[in-house]
């Protein structure tokens, strides 16, 4: 981008575009550990059918991920867990590529793998096949899991159920020690660097960034980048979503809801407030030139060069070039979110009380010969024994069991943890991503995911996080938002499947 009035054709641009976006999907892994609430824990799962000495009949699965990524290696150590003990192969095809170029082709040609991850435009074009009858014959552990969420995932169209969501079911104990959710999110070195200081508004944060890229102008000999902006495929949300949470609204996407009624917010005063601030910052040269331009894997590759000083994102969509930096002993280079709001008599409201992830997650498409054994194997791997396989590894290997019956990690599984190489060969997260599981803790206590095992994270931070932590009297980074109130009945918006034909769509 060059000079102001090339930069603020671009934005309005966006903008006039961004008005026919009603709801924008803006969540697919996220909100896992962001929450307050404590539900109480349910019954535990029965034992899956069919695990015990039988020999297991082999089969293969073909997913399609809706998004880039890369495939584990053949060698992936639960993969073949899984191939020995319930005998499934998984056959992934990543998207590469626009999805809804993907999505075009493969529904006229009702070009469909045997799983597919949640789309609104596939269960229209009658991609999947209705899940509520089999789960209620076949997958008993299935339906005591979504029990209390079964109205809540049957498609407003016609009433079945398409998707399984991946995130958002929750058991026992929560923790919060890991922030998943959106945020401004700035380079901990820039805090550092100016005495920690705690950021509240949008004009602090870009004054912090200018000042640290005029005293260094390069990092590790590349030019820094102030500001970064990601605005590719259905990942528009940094460039769209941050208007309402500088007034103080939670992510409801492309709508801010008050009274009961959704808003577009594009077109409002605040937001036309918030696309200034970025013509202003991008005449200082803070704005990446090529914001506008780039695909989701330039985007992580800048961060994870340790040059980008900061952007509006959602901490499970980066966390991958995070965990780069990690591995790279660039501690100070990752990241810190901050809540900004346009002044100080706004409550920021960035954390919630994390909802059922609708439309996302695996559906069984109208192709898949033997639905039935899919989802029994589904069903199967949502049992607490698995579930503890496909978040915490293996045992002895990936974490140990203490005296008390605690999981932690020693040193050495906590750095294999962060490493991307690493992860193809021993962790199963190309399936486990979109797949049903189980959130906050296990019947015996210990949290399902490590970072929200409070000694665990204590005892895995690195010295630089500790000792920036104990700068702000913080216990973890999560301290740095505002205690998130009760969800409104309609909330998140954004996944709210709108009804074909009605006024709404």
């Amino acid at each position: 981008m060059g000079g102001r009035t090339k930069s603020w054709l671009r934005l309005s641009s966006v903008l006039l575009l961004s008005f026919s976006i009603v709801l924008a999907g803006c969540n697919s892994g996220g909100g896992n550990s962001n929450g307050a609430a404590s539900p109480e824990k349910k019954d535990a799962v029965q034992q899956p059918a069919g695990t015990d000495n039988t020999k297991v009949e082999p089969f293969e699965i073909s997913v399609f991920i809706g998004e880039a990524g890369q495939q584990p290696t053949p060698d992936n150590k639960i993969y073949k867990k899984i191939k020995d003990e319930l005998g499934a192969t998984f056959n992934f095809e990543f998207l590469a590529g626009d999805i809804n170029q993907k999505l075009g082709v493969m529904i006229a040609g009702s070009d469909y793998p045997d799983m597919m991850t949640g789309n609104t435009k596939l269960t229209a074009a009658g991609a999947y096949i209705p899940l509520e009858d089999l789960i209620e014959e076949h997958a008993p552990n299935l339906k005591k899991h979504y029990e209390d969420y079964w109205n809540m995932m049957k498609d407003p169209n016609d009433g079945h159920i398409y998707i399984l969501p991946n995130y958002g079911v929750f058991n026992g104990k929560l923790s919060s020690t890991w922030y998943s959710g959106p945020a401004f999110w700035i380079q901990k070195a820039v805090l550092a660097e100016f005495g920690y200081p705690k950021v509240k508004t949008l004009d602090e944060y870009f004054d912090l960034i200018g000042k640290y890229k005029e005293k260094y102008p390069t990092i590790d000999g590349s030019p820094t980048i102030g500001f970064e902006i990601l605005n590719h495929d259905w990942r528009n949300w940094g460039l769209f979503n941050a208007p309402q949470h500088l007034i103080g609204h939670p992510n409801d996407g492309g709508v801010v809801v008050k009274d009961g009624k959704a808003e577009v917010f594009a077109n409002k005063d605040y937001a036309k407030t918030y696309y200034q601030k970025l013509n202003e910052a991008n005449a200082q040269g803070l704005v990446d030139k090529e914001t506008f331009v780039q695909n989701f894997d330039q985007y992580l590759a800048k961060l994870s060069s340790g040059t980008v000083l900061g952007m509006f994102d959602q901490h499970w969509n980066f966390q991958s070039a995070e965990d780069s930096l990690i591995t790279q002993g660039k501690d100070e280079r990752t990241y810190v979110g901050v809540p900004l709001v346009y002044d100080e008599s706004i409550t920021d409201h960035y954390r919630d009380r994390a909802p059922l992830n609708l439309n996302n997650g695996f559906g069984i498409s109208v192709n898949a010969k033997d639905p039935e054994k899919i989802l029994k194997l589904l069903d199967a791997l949502i049992t607490e024994d698995w579930q503890k396989t496909l978040s915490w590894g293996i045992e002895g290997e990936d974490y140990i069991v203490n005296e008390q019956g605690r999981f932690m990690k020693n040193q050495e599984q906590r750095d294999a943890f962060t490493d991307g190489t690493w992860k193809l060969a021993n962790k199963a997260d190309a399936y486990f991503k979109f797949a049903p599981k189980i959130e906050g803790s296990f019947s015996d206590g210990n949290a399902t995911d490590a970072a929200a095992q409070p000694e665990e994270y204590k005892a895995g931070l690195k010295e630089y996080d500790k000792k920036f932590l104990e700068a702000y009297g913080f216990d973890s980074y999560v301290d740095f938002f505002s205690e998130p109130p009760e969800n409104e009945v309609a909330y998140p918006a954004w996944t709210i499947d709108l009804v074909e034909g009605s006024e709404a769509r």
